[in-house]
């Protein structure tokens, strides 16, 4: 299978494929995660905080994807956070690496096989809403699918009822309940003056945004605007997984003509250094409550 095909309907894995993948996972590691968690830019070191860990890298993996961008180890990491068994990914896929739309979601399918029942994504994203900072974390409450606008959604094709249903809803796509733990884990951890929540709108990247995509995503009511999460989220759900999603704010967008400012990758990851710890902090913590 070519990973960089264009094609909506090519690449498509079939169920035999998913689960090759997870038995193969299933046979080498003793640990039976019900939580897992995807790492964003930068973020990796989430899985630092699992002990008793097996560590496997993508390459290694049947089938697995490989990642090429920097702050992504290409890993998949099991152990125990808090006593509870997870599954972290350092590191995800994107459709600017040149995968598709089928290859970006596999790792989730995977999971739900291999029995996670609740999916934590993390990303770092631009703040496009004008009252956050750098360094703020915004609860994801909703997002815009703008990829699946153009019909690059992970689900177009023939729909396999083993995973979900046709049609499903996403208005609930994340979790209230959740939601609300990482509030009350936030205000005990005194993590709540930079924790916002807001929505969450994907582009296909690798480009970051002009001038004008930036004030039509603010028209749209988009809080901040990233390169991921969103195409994980819409398979997590058709496959029943309740999910929680952060973002970590690693700059401003710019939406003044006259600005000198100038986004680049370096400034995501000094920003995600300088918050890791408090997200590790907080994630560590929530972990316990669910």
């Amino acid at each position: 299978m070519e990973a960089g095909s264009s094609s909506l309907c090519q690449s498509r894995y079939s169920y035999e494929e998913y689960k090759e993948t997870a038995d193969w996972l299933l046979a080498n590691t003793k640990q039976r995660p019900k939580i897992a968690i995807i790492c964003g830019s930068g973020l990796g070191d989430l899985a630092e905080l699992l002990d008793n860990k097996t560590v496997f890298p993508y390459k290694d993996i049947p089938r697995f994807p490989t990642s090429t961008v920097q702050g992504h180890a290409g890993q998949l990491v099991f152990g125990t956070l808090q006593g509870h068994e997870c599954v972290c990914m350092k590191g995800r896929f994107h459709f600017y690496e040149g995968y598709n739309i089928h290859t970006v979601t596999y790792p989730v399918r995977v999971f739900f096989l291999l029995g996670v029942e609740t999916l934590i994504v993390t990303n770092a994203a631009g703040g496009l809403n004008g009252c956050y900072n750098v360094g703020d974390i915004m609860l994801i409450k909703d997002q815009i699918n703008l990829p699946g606008f153009a019909g690059q959604n992970p689900l177009c094709g023939s729909n396999d009822d083993r995973f979900g249903v046709r049609f499903p809803c996403m208005s609930d796509a994340y979790d209230r309940e959740l939601r609300a733990l990482v509030k009350q884990t936030a205000e005990e951890q005194g993590c709540d003056s930079f924790l916002r929540e807001g929505v969450y709108c994907m582009l296909a990247g690798p480009t970051y945004e002009t001038i004008a995509e930036c004030k039509l995503l603010q028209t749209l009511g988009a809080d901040a605007v990233g390169m991921s999460t969103v195409p994980e989220v819409v398979v997590a759900r058709h496959c029943g997984l309740r999910v929680l999603g952060m973002s970590l704010i690693t700059n401003k967008v710019v939406t003044d003509y006259d600005s000198t400012e100038r986004a680049n990758h370096e400034e995501v990851l000094k920003a995600t250094e300088d918050r890791k710890q408090d997200l590790q902090r907080l994630v560590s913590h929530l972990i316990t409550k669910i």
